[in-house]
């Protein structure tokens, strides 16, 4: 990158300056040339404007000294020491890239009364559980956890940190990256190494027009956040290998402006993230009333409704219904998309369903790429009849 230097005392006219740009981004600001943010670097005020008037310059790129940023940690997301399971299918996701650097696997476990719980880390590939155990964490406030989290960092000194995208993961991960500076890509479907230590973050973007690769070449240390059910979780073993290895951290870093006054547990809800069966709504449906049509195949297979962003922006379904980046993540044993014409976000959302069972009357949709089972055919005449079989005994056995 570079950037646009105006040497004042060569300006001999400033009208004549703001007149060159097409991006208006020269401006007259008390008696002198400004640039404002809309400049494009196009340079073309350099090269047609007065004589020395303006100046391009090339930054320095500041580097890292890679070699000195070691190991791949996962943040161990929890409440009141009950481990979330996003936090294990990230281990098994930094042990498959930790191997392609010969790099060990961290964990970091932030909290109160804690060290008990994160010796169940060790059964999931973790070679060391780092743990901040204080009583100033005891509930998650922003300050506190982020000073821990910082103080881990500086010590330890990860090359990637891995953080689950729940509702702390993304305010936490955020704030650590301002913390040190460096870059953080939110809501990886795919993850990757480079040999020198590059991590390859790559998610949909523009819409999910493209899928964007993303890499942090000159900082440390990498952060990128994760859906839960995108990673494979890797098997339990029955052996704990690993150490637990605590953090002091000063109660004056743990002090917070806010204070918690009291909790209130959120009623539990049937959430699609752990049906077993889904039944997807896709604009493929005439009408708001169809919703019923998917609702009764849903019924009988014991399974539960979904939909794609579309259909939830109109209000025909809650947006807790809604499958995709913008929605939920899931991963049942069997999926049946009805109408759903497979746009990359919704197709991250639910391509590791074990069964996907697609409907549509276009032969080149892009669900069917996806698809392990394909029926070309209007939903109006299919659905009835799968309704039919599986009231018969006859449907699909997920």
């Amino acid at each position: 990158m570079g950037k646009l230097i105006v040497h004042q005392d060569k300006v001999t006219d400033i009208n004549a300056m703001i007149s060159i740009c097409p991006f208006n981004a020269l401006e007259e600001k008390d008696g002198k040339l400004e640039v404002n943010a809309g400049c494009k670097l196009c340079k073309l005020c350099v090269k047609k404007g007065q004589p020395g008037a303006m100046e391009y310059v090339e930054e320095e790129v500041k580097t890292v000294d890679k070699s000195l940023w070691n190991g791949i940690t996962v943040y161990v997301d929890h409440v009141n020491g009950e481990i979330h399971p996003v936090t294990f299918e990230l281990l098994g996701k930094a042990g498959e890239l930790a191997k392609k650097i010969n790099h060990p696997v961290y964990a970091i476990f932030i909290g109160s009364d804690i060290e008990k719980k994160a010796e169940e880390l060790l059964h999931y590939g973790a070679d060391k559980v780092f743990v901040v155990d204080a009583p100033e964490l005891k509930d998650f406030q922003m300050e506190s956890y982020t000073a821990a989290f910082e103080a881990f960092v500086n010590e330890i000194k990860p090359s990637a940190i891995l953080v689950g995208a729940t509702p702390v993961g993304r305010q936490l991960a955020p704030r650590v990256a301002s913390r040190f500076n460096t870059g953080l890509t939110a809501d990886c479907t795919i993850l990757d190494i480079h040999e020198n230590t590059d991590l390859v973050q790559i998610r949909p973007a523009f819409g999910g027009n493209i899928m964007a690769e993303i890499l942090t070449p000159n900082s440390r240390p990498q952060l990128a956040t994760v859906r839960y059910k995108i990673m494979d979780a890797p098997e339990r073993s029955a052996e704990a290998k690993g150490e637990i290895v605590k953090i002091s951290v000063p109660s004056e870093k743990l002090k917070t402006r806010t204070q918690v006054l009291g909790i209130t547990q959120k009623q539990k809800e049937k959430s699609i993230e752990n049906a077993d069966i889904l039944v997807v709504a896709g604009r493929g449906l005439k009408k708001k009333e169809d919703i019923a049509l998917v609702r009764e195949l849903a019924d009988a297979l014991g399974g539960d409704i979904a939909c794609t962003r579309p259909l939830a922006e109109a209000g025909w379904l809650d947006a807790k219904h809604q499958i995709g980046l913008s929605g939920r993540t899931v991963r049942p044993r069997l999926i049946i998309t009805c109408g759903v014409s497979g746009a990359i976000q919704f197709v991250a959302g639910m391509n590791n369903s074990d069964n996907i069972f697609a409907i549509n009357t276009d032969p080149n949709a892009s669900i069917f790429k996806v698809a392990n089972y394909a029926v070309i055919g209007d939903i109006y005449e299919v659905i009835p009849k799968l309704i039919e079989q599986v009231k018969q005994g006859k449907g699909v056995k997920a």
